[in-house]
């Protein structure tokens, strides 16, 4: 996986941590740098940690999938990318407080690296190198969700949605992407 795929990826995922960044500052309302960089330590904290999580999972049984790894990738991103675009467009608005509190932080953290720990068992089937990967991926998402807390307190829930249809239809087309590439028609 090359360094464009690899932003591709990150941005895809990063898109549930940044629509859940913007509902944050637009309940906090006034923000600082610590509410942005709080929100951007979480998120991308967790965003690297649930693909190593993910591909320490997909290593112990790679060996056995080899045949079908391209399909496997595919499916989880397409899965993953589909639920996103479904979520946004039919899930409705989730209520978001102005609490930055551990527990809050850490369940909405969790929550958004959800699909992150799939893709890293996917890393597993590809020729990724792990440690950059999840080091971009979470930097890529600390990034994005310290900017989506300034967006919504700027601007509210007008881009929540479509960040979270870009964010899906990008893991789609990744998904794609790999499943030509292993039926070997790239």
């Amino acid at each position: 996986m090359g360094i464009f795929e690899l932003f591709v990826l990150a941005v895809g995922l990063s898109m549930d941590a940044f629509a859940v960044s913007v509902c944050k500052g637009l309940s906090l309302g006034k923000i600082n740098i610590k509410h942005m960089l709080t929100a951007g330590a979480w998120f991308g904290g967790f965003q690297a940690l649930m693909p190593l999580a993910g591909y320490l999972l997909g290593t112990r049984f790679a060996g056995f999938v080899d045949m079908y790894d391209h399909w496997i990738a595919f499916a989880l991103l397409a899965i993953i990318g589909l639920n996103m675009i479904r979520e946004a467009i039919w899930g409705g608005d989730e209520d978001v407080d102005a609490s930055m509190g551990i527990k809050t932080m850490f369940l909405m953290a969790v929550a958004t690296s959800i699909d992150a720990l799939a893709v890293g068992v996917t890393f597993a089937f590809l020729d990724v190198a792990i440690v950059p990967a999840i080091l971009f991926i979470g930097c890529v998402t600390f990034v994005l969700s310290a900017v989506g807390v300034k967006v919504g307190s700027a601007f509210g829930y007008r881009y929540k949605n479509k960040a979270e249809i870009c964010g899906g239809a990008i893991l789609v087309l990744l998904g794609v992407k790999i499943l030509l590439e292993g039926l070997g028609v790239f």
